[in-house]
């Protein structure tokens, strides 16, 4: 089992403990801030179910049918939790209505909010490693579901302390309040997330920072070459596709064009971790005199 599954199926089991514990810290007082906190749990426990079949799947190797991988499947996870975020939002919207035309003081505040502070610090904890993990293992599945459980822990310790608010002060519409705050912060964070992986389906080019590092790498290391032109890049889960064109004199032999460009490769993928890279070998005639110029 890889380190990428075995995390996706520690999400699970989180997702799955907190969801139980905000539950039972509803039914102990009765506020409707804490069922939508509830809510978006049941939001994290289907997210992360789908975070953990697009990780097996992004796993398999290329095949026949799909020639470049699997790693793209990691975004349709992405995907469907920030739909599913929306649907959460709209529940708690439902709920936080009703509460706010029939108010009602929480019952045993304490012990439910004592039970709802364990279930915030283990999403905090769970987050930070798959946060971790995620970035090591360039997974948009594990980052975004780490991302939607930081949102998670800001929007349960505002309920947390909205609901002790409550009890404290016995201003009943703050219950409500604070759920259809919660609805919107989690929107928020939704559109994010779909935003992001919607990028990646697209097959949207790196960030400036990486694009500058390869056209470092690739300026350093083409030497003999006369320059590289038509650069393309894009992410595919851990994978980043780079392809060019690299212009050698005409005179060259295939075996020295040969060389020159299995330098560029090692030293593209010693910047780049997961890189797969497309060079076009073109004669001197080619030359456009721009993008990344070695000569």
């Amino acid at each position: 089992m890889s380190r990428a599954v075995a995390t996706a199926f520690g999400s699970v089991a989180v997702a799955a403990a907190v969801l139980v514990l905000k539950l039972l810290a509803w039914g102990l007082t009765g506020s409707v801030a804490l069922l939508a906190d509830a809510l978006e749990s049941v939001v994290n426990v289907v997210a992360a179910l789908a975070a953990l079949a697009a990780v097996r799947f992004a796993a398999l190797p290329a095949d026949a049918n799909h020639p470049y991988g699997h790693a793209k499947a990691e975004y349709f996870s992405a995907v469907l939790e920030g739909a599913l975020i929306v649907l959460a939002a709209v529940l708690i919207l439902n709920e936080a209505w009703g509460a706010w035309q029939e108010p009602r003081a929480p019952e045993q505040a304490a012990l439910g909010l004592a039970v709802s502070v364990v279930a915030t610090a283990a999403n905090a904890a769970w987050a930070v490693v798959l946060t971790r993990r995620g970035k090591a293992l360039r997974s948009p599945a594990l980052l975004a579901d780490a991302q939607h459980l930081f949102a998670d822990v800001v929007t349960s310790a505002g309920v947390i302390l909205g609901v002790a608010a409550v009890a404290a002060t016995g201003l009943l519409w703050l219950d409500p309040l604070l759920a259809a705050l919660t609805a919107a912060n989690i929107l928020w964070s939704g559109g994010r997330l779909v935003r992001a992986s919607v990028g990646g389906l697209m097959d949207e080019a790196v960030q400036p920072e990486l694009l500058s590092r390869i056209r470092g790498a690739l300026s350093a290391s083409a030497d003999g070459a006369i320059e590289a032109h038509d650069l393309r890049t894009r992410h595919a889960g851990r994978l980043t596709f780079i392809e060019f064109h690299l212009v050698v004199p005409g005179a060259m032999r295939v075996d020295e064009a040969h060389a020159i460009c299995d330098r560029i490769e090692a030293a593209l993928k010693a910047e780049v971790d997961g890189a797969v890279i497309t060079i076009h070998v073109e004669p001197e005639g080619k030359a456009k005199h721009q993008g990344v110029l070695v000569l």
